[in-house]
């Protein structure tokens, strides 16, 4: 699939050191950091538009409530973003500011999903964008997960959830690619 990449805004979505903690389980994609880091130098190199994205939870056991050290972005994320999305619900696009608004003013007609969770805030994001009519990139190895327990019993990997988000989101919602696809 052919994207317009001069009008495509990097989302990196809830990169942040709380997701380090180990209440969060065993993660996939030990790369993931650095092809974020790879992604926002290559787009800044581009003078294409990086949005950080930021959890701020409200439950108070979560490492990711504002005024906690779990709150701050992770080292991977350099330099100030083109624009500040704070959030605390899974889509970006429920933040403040308002990413739709600001996308469309800088008349950005697609988005590449980057960060944490595959298959949460970025997963609902990608499917928000793709139903909001924007050409939608999931970077699939720009993003990690947790093992999760499965309905039912058992446990589903965390390689095998990542699996599952690329399939749901492949061609109905977004192109899955990877983050050399882009640089």
């Amino acid at each position: 699939m052919e994207h317009d990449l001069a009008r495509t805004a990097l989302l990196v979505v809830d990169v942040q050191v709380g997701l380090d903690d180990p209440v969060w389980g065993r993660r996939n994609n030990p790369d993931c950091e650095a092809n974020v880091a790879s992604l926002i130098a290559a787009w800044r190199a581009a003078g294409r538009p990086v949005v950080f994205v930021r959890h701020d939870s409200v439950l108070p056991e979560s490492p990711l409530r504002p005024g906690q050290p779990g709150n701050d972005f992770k080292p991977a994320l350099s330099g100030k973003p083109d624009l500040l999305v704070t959030k605390q619900v899974n889509s970006a696009f429920f933040g403040e500011p308002d990413l739709d608004a600001w996308l469309r003013e800088h008349d950005l007609t697609g988005v590449a999903v980057v960060g944490i969770q595959t298959n949460f805030c970025c997963e609902t994001t990608a499917r928000m964008a793709g139903n909001l009519g924007y050409d939608t990139i999931f970077v699939l190895d720009a993003t990690y997960t947790f093992d999760m327990a499965a309905y039912g019993g058992g446990v589903i990997t965390a390689d095998e959830i990542a699996r599952v988000t690329a399939t749901n989101l492949q061609d109905e919602f977004a192109d899955v690619v990877m983050t050399a696809d882009l640089i």
